[in-house]
């Protein structure tokens, strides 16, 4: 655990239906990068490359999503992996 400079969302929908928790079509990955500013929780802010997935990432990889707009549903289950 630490600071990384590049992370990997991974996004587990508790919703879907079960099936082989190693199969990666139960799950959405995106790649996120560090930016220069904070999230709430005082923590790095990381943005994917069109800055819509918002992501405040602890020194222990906790993940906090940050609204960047309207209508975003923050519910699915996330964890960080770094790069």
């Amino acid at each position: 655990m630490g600071i990384s400079d590049t992370y990997t969302l991974v996004f587990a929908y508790p919703d879907a239906p079960v099936g082989d928790p190693d199969d990666p079509d139960d799950e959405d990955v995106v790649l996120v990068h560090r930016t220069d500013r904070l999230g709430p929780g005082g923590h790095a802010l990381y943005a994917d490359e069109t800055g819509i997935v918002l992501a405040e990432i602890s020194d222990q990889d906790e993940v906090r999503m940050v609204a960047s707009g309207g209508h975003q549903d923050l519910k699915a289950s996330v964890r960080a992996r770094p790069v």
